[in-house]
């Protein structure tokens, strides 16, 4: 590790243990009048509980730590988004779109779905799920809901919304429900790393102009994490292709190709290509492999099994009904096959909030304010 690099480390994990890894009370005003939501189970909050679908955690012990308790979130309390929401100084989490009624959808809404993907089919294998495309579609609709309230005028709406945040995390499934699932899915066959990833950003491209049409000013784009490093890929290989334990690395080179062109992406959309925009690119594949390698600097003592599941490193099959998880949560990197902890999703929130360690070219706070 270079000297840079690790006192950008230490400098980091102090600020993280100085605020421990709880959010503080929301400040009376938020930073934004609203944040919108879009992306995969990572940050879904409820939305997929009605789908058929495999792709549910509506049941315990999801939301073991949640104030509300089980909601649909794919963790064992708060997500990334809302601890994101926090932050901002939202007195409350922001809601799922499909529990939104009236003037609520002024604050904003979360779209988000487990299994969805930048590609339609992403996920089928799991069942159903809202793809990005209906994601923004149902955003779409949600701005003319929105127009009621401004009584038909569009340059005012306009206003509004270009002061709000817009959050899309998409990718991971298009790989781990998609690209590497050669049994279930032809997309290996039909492309290789480098032209499935830009296949994705072609598609990508476009779902972020749709936003940008309806409203979208301030956005952030993430990048794909180390998911060849999570518990179900060190289950899955650990016996075959991989008897020492690590990652799979085959899948993280892929993984590194997408979230270089969603780098470029966001260069060229700031560069004029969406007028006025401004979107800010979290690494998030910097940040998890940062998270796993130094774990015991951010207080975690177990960064390779899932806190609740089945099998080696809980990760062979994820949280079943009514199981026990682990008893000390904050222990752990991983709450099950595929998601983090609280823990982990407060530390990263707040990191991407007020640095620009994994954020570019500007962090959170910078975007807020503009």
């Amino acid at each position: 590790m270079g000297i840079l690099r690790f006192v950008l480390l230490v400098s980091l994990s102090l600020v993280l243990f100085g605020l421990k890894t709880t959010v503080s009370q929301p400040q009376q005003q938020a930073q934004v009048p609203c944040l919108f939501i879009f992306g995969d189970s990572l940050v879904d909050n409820g939305n997929n509980n009605r789908l058929l679908s495999l792709a549910r955690a509506n049941y315990r012990p999801y939301g073991i730590d949640f104030p509300q308790g089980t909601t649909g979130r794919f963790t064992n309390g708060r997500t990334y988004v809302d601890a994101l929401a926090q932050i901002l100084g939202f007195r409350n989490y922001i809601p799922p779109f499909s529990r939104i009624r009236g003037q609520a959808i002024l604050r904003g809404a979360n779209f988000a779905s487990g299994a969805a993907g930048i590609r339609d089919e992403t996920g089928d294998n799991l069942g159903a799920h809202t793809s990005m495309n209906q994601q923004v579609e149902l955003y779409t609709s949600a701005v003319q809901q929105m127009l009621r309230y401004f009584r038909g005028d569009t340059n005012e709406l306009q206003r509004y919304l270009s002061r709000c945040i817009f959050y899309s995390g998409m990718g991971s499934n298009d790989y781990l429900n998609n690209y590497f699932m050669p049994d279930f899915y032809s997309t290996s066959t039909n492309f290789n790393d480098k032209t499935f990833a830009q296949s994705l950003i072609n598609n990508y491209t476009q779902q972020l102009t749709r936003l940008y049409q309806f409203g979208a000013r301030k956005v952030i784009v993430t990048g794909v994490g180390q998911i060849g490093c999570i518990p179900y890929q060190l289950a899955r290989y650990n016996n075959r292709n991989n008897s020492t334990g690590r990652c799979n690395d085959k899948i993280n080179n892929a993984i590194v190709v997408f979230n270089s062109q969603v780098k470029k992406l966001v260069d060229r959309l700031n560069k004029g290509q969406l007028k006025g925009a401004k979107f800010v690119y979290l690494d998030s594949y910097k940040s998890t492999y940062d998270l796993a390698v130094n774990g015991a600097i951010y207080g975690f003592e177990v960064v390779d099994k899932g806190c609740c599941g089945v099998g080696r490193n809980n990760g062979q099959i994820t949280c079943l009904p009514l199981q026990t998880p682990c008893p000390d949560r904050t222990k752990y990197l991983f709450w099950d096959a595929f998601h983090p902890t609280e823990t982990a999703n407060i530390l990263l929130a707040k990191s991407n909030f007020n640095s620009r360690a994994y954020a570019y070219p500007i962090n959170i706070q910078e975007l807020a304010n503009i």
